[in-house]
């Protein structure tokens, strides 16, 4: 707010009548006020709704992460299990050439 006076029409007398205060916001049509506790809070809202929306995307995240995770290692154990399966195999295929090898020599 400003303080506006003509001091020509109150003198030095101290007479304050003259004196009128303006607002500078009187420009606005009206009916139309500006909330200042309203406007403080819209940006407080608008962060926590955006680190809301930030946690959620993350949880999704990382329940994603979780579930391919699991899949990839649920893969990997059943590599594991097929490559011993194979791996048995051989071995057993290397024991009976090397049986018939020996009965060969003999």
């Amino acid at each position: 707010m400003a303080v506006t006076g003509d001091e020509t029409e109150s003198g030095s007398t101290g007479d304050m009548s003259a004196y009128q205060l303006r607002n500078p916001s009187s420009s606005l049509p009206q009916g139309v006020t500006i909330n200042a506790a309203h406007s403080s809070q819209q940006p407080v809202e608008d962060a926590s709704r955006k680190r809301e929306l930030r946690l959620m995307k993350n949880r999704e995240a990382a329940r994603e992460c979780r579930r391919k995770k699991k899949e990839y290692v649920k893969c990997l154990e059943n590599r594991v299990a097929v490559l011993e399966n194979q791996n048995k195999t051989l071995i057993e295929e290397l024991r009976a050439l090397k049986d018939i090898y020996r009965h060969k020599v003999e």
